[in-house]
């Protein structure tokens, strides 16, 4: 059952980026709304999908991973087009979050579907049951829910509702392609008010609003104290309200109060001042915080007023945040004050509501774990939280408060997981279900595969004859230590006889944000110039390094994949990145260009590909590779990557991150056969002509207030390197090229104005224009 064609009906927020992420993904698109004139004949009458896509288009942070992509989605309305979706493979309902509407919009579509359709609704809560009065049984096989979170093309979780009569083949269906197409991770949702993460995360939100009022404490106090804090989003909870809406929030509390009868009110002044008054969010410009001119606002709810934001950072609360999570969590039992009082009742409320609904809502305590850490961004499930609290500690807190001892918790022998294994419902353990397709480093660290381990980086055996080598610094970022544990790691494969090499990591924030700055700040401060060029030479080796190899290296980025971790990116024999990689070669921003092959790779590889034909402008690809390298292009996917040039058209894009490492592996065995490095290139290298033109155009950046007199000796400099210096036309080779990267750099770095650059991105964390 393959799924090919999306019919996406209802073009609000959560339609529209269901569109465009399955158009992203590849597939063809219906996106319909109701009509937006009674007149058929007017040209206004697909507007409402028209505005949705449009701003799906438009939207911040990016709906669709490649504008290109709005190609595939085709706009129409429900009166007109509802005749379209007879050719789509599954139909997703995401209208008006109320029952009946829904139902009259299944009652009309149902004539209309094919035999091998798929129908499913994105309701946030509203029962299945309740959605299929009417239908026929047919119908009632080839529907479930899909609920997905906002925004669609970013949040991980897609909550899969099946009911009792849903085809076990459709539940497949929807699986596989969701989880490899769409990139999604799957959590199965009992047929219940809320499903999973919205039950437990709206639960959450209203008692701690209810908690901040009982402790008096304000939204930054409660933000700080609701966040990284105790393993959550660093958007806490007033600042997710903000993200996801406060007219959403306010909707679906009153929802899933109505059909729980559980009380989900939020707060008057939450009505009264900010969703009655159009405060939305981010959406709106303000909600429980506002941007302006002069800094951001919080709303004060005693008040009713907007004060300076005042972050909660110092003092004991600042020292546990910057502890690993098993031994921050503990902290909070210790806080004074207020505060302390009001994070304990927290956690003790939100660990009782979880235990006591916990089998009603899913299938296994993982699911609501992984429900949590993919919908609402936890960096530890709710089990895992009162894992670290301490199961004991929990009991004495229920007791304290006058709460009953949920069943689950009397199950529970020290701990909800151990030894790989989680408790279930039914009081046994069970080994803890593994994701579909993935391959996990930390699993495979655990079991004994580490086969080289520096501290800085690690070598782990992938199985078939693959190994996977991490870098493990700060951000990953490529000082020496990381440099000679790859050197160690190329040696060790080959002296094993291993069929290749996966570079790749875990890490959810980056492949690698390149050089370590500090060391290269340090350096210059002690005037050691010959260890400077000494260290730039053995970062150009050791990327070429990956190239020469004698088996295939194949590069796995995911996340920032900046400066160095770009180069090396570059130099892979093949790319196996995650649709979510953010890919540039930044080095201008701190003044200088880049020198670990970067520069030279984006000259031969957009030189190669225009010289094969006769009578081409070589500046072309001069100019292609000038553009991105002065401009610091950076892609806001893999997809963009590729129009870059950054990928190249055989390097492969994996949308689930869960599967990355095992296509990345797989792809290893698929070169490995007959494996031979590449040849060594030589381009032709137009000299001081193409240098004048460039020249030209940074003049003429400067005059018009565009560049600074030291942007101009940045670029030139990128310049002079990729017409292969200021000279006649020449063939030159890759070394050649990586000799005038380092020259150039070195040349860059003995200014005053980079090295003022470098020192106020590592103070700061931002650029400089100097």
């Amino acid at each position: 059952m393959r799924v090919t064609t999306v019919g996406v009906v209802g073009a609000g927020a959560m339609g529209s980026g269901i569109a465009a992420l399955a158009a992203s993904a590849g597939c063809r698109v219906v996106l319909l709304d109701v009509p937006g004139d009674a007149d058929p004949a007017s040209p206004n009458r697909s507007a409402p999908a028209r505005n949705g896509l449009q701003r799906a288009i438009k939207s911040k942070p990016a709906s669709f991973m490649e504008s290109a992509a709005a190609g595939r989605v085709r706009t129409g309305n429900t009166e007109d087009h509802l005749a379209w979706l007879a050719e789509c493979d599954w139909i997703c309902e995401a209208i008006i979050e109320r029952p009946e509407p829904k139902q009259q919009l299944f009652a009309r579509i149902e004539p209309l579907l094919k035999p091998t359709a798929i129908v499913s609704s994105n309701t946030s809560g509203i029962p299945m049951a309740v959605l299929l009065t009417g239908r026929s049984e047919r119908f009632r096989r080839r529907f479930l829910g899909t609920h997905f979170f906002n925004p669609p093309r970013y949040m991980h979780l897609l909550e899969v509702i099946p009911t009792a009569e849903t085809d076990p083949a459709v539940i497949g269906a929807v699986r596989a392609f969701a989880e490899r197409i769409l990139g999604k991770g799957i959590v199965m949702a009992k047929d219940v008010p809320g499903f999973v993460a919205n039950r437990l995360g709206v639960y959450g939100m209203v008692a701690t609003m209810r908690g901040m009022e009982q402790h008096g404490l304000t939204i930054d106090e409660v933000d700080g104290l609701t966040g990284s804090l105790v393993g959550r989003a660093r958007s806490a909870t007033f600042r997710t309200g903000d993200l996801s809406g406060l007219d959403v929030l306010a909707h679906v509390t009153q929802g899933i109060g109505a059909a729980t009868g559980e009380d989900f009110a939020l707060p008057a002044w939450v009505h009264e001042e900010l969703v009655g008054k159009g405060k939305l969010g981010d959406k709106t410009g303000g909600g429980f915080y506002s941007k302006t001119k002069v800094g951001t606002l919080t709303f004060d709810w005693k008040t009713r007023q907007y004060v300076p934001q005042q972050r909660l950072e110092g003092g004991e609360i600042g020292q546990a945040i910057r502890l690993p999570i098993a031994q921050r969590l503990p902290a909070i039992k210790t806080l004074p004050g207020a505060q302390g009082a009001f994070i304990r009742q927290h956690v003790v409320d939100v660990a009782h509501y979880t235990l006591t609904l916990a089998p009603t809502l899913a299938y296994d305590l993982v699911a609501i774990d992984r429900a949590m850490e993919w919908g609402y961004g936890w960096e530890a499930g709710p089990f895992q939280v009162m894992d670290a609290l301490g199961l004991d500690w929990l009991r004495a807190q229920f007791i304290a408060a006058g709460k009953d001892i949920p069943a689950l918790l009397d199950h529970a022998q020290g701990a909800f997981y151990r030894d790989g294994e989680y408790l279930t419902f039914s009081g046994t353990y069970e080994p803890i279900p593994g994701i579909p397709g993935r391959v996990s480093l930390a699993g495979l660290a655990r079991s004994g595969r580490v086969l080289e381990d520096t501290g800085l980086s690690r070598l782990i055996d992938l199985g078939d004859g693959v190994a996977c080598f991490e870098f493990r610094s700060k951000m990953n970022s490529l000082g020496q230590g990381v440099l000679e544990g790859l050197e160690k790691a190329l040696r060790k494969v080959e002296t094993l006889g291993f069929n290749g090499l996966v570079i790749g990591n875990e890490d959810p924030r980056a492949f690698s944000v390149g050089a370590d700055l500090s060391l290269v700040s340090f350096a210059v401060a002690a005037g050691a110039w010959d260890d400077i060029d000494a260290s730039i030479k053995a970062f150009q080796d050791s990327v070429m390094s990956t190239r020469r190899a004698p088996f295939p290296v194949v590069v796995a980025p995911a996340g920032m994949t900046l400066g160095g971790g770009a180069e090396f990116t570059l130099h892979a024999d093949a790319v196996q990145a995650h649709a979510e990689t953010y890919m540039g070669l930044v080095e201008v921003g701190v003044g200088l260009l880049p020198g670990g092959g970067g520069t030279k790779e984006m000259l031969m590889r957009f030189t190669s590909e225009l010289q094969q034909y006769e009578d081409t402008d070589l500046f072309a690809a001069v100019r292609r590779a000038f553009k991105l390298i002065a401009f610091a292009t950076t892609s806001t996917s893999a997809f963009e990557a590729r129009a870059f040039g950054y990928l190249r058209d055989r390097d492969r894009i994996s949308m689930n991150r869960d599967h990355q490492i095992a296509d990345a592996k797989q792809r290893v065995l698929d070169l490995a056969p007959g494996y031979l490095p590449p040849a060594e290139r030589t381009v032709r290298a137009i000299g001081r002509e193409g240098i004048g033109n460039l020249n030209y155009a940074l003049w003429a950046a400067k005059e018009a207030g565009q560049a600074s007199a030291h942007d101009v000796r940045v670029g030139r400099a990128v310049a002079y390197v990729l017409c292969g210096g200021d000279g006649p036309a020449r063939d030159v080779t890759e070394q050649d090229l990586l000799d005038l990267e380092r020259e150039q750099f070195l040349m860059l770095l003995g200014t005053r104005e980079t090295q003022e650059r470098i020192a106020y991105t590592l103070k700061t964390g931002k650029p400089l224009r100097n």
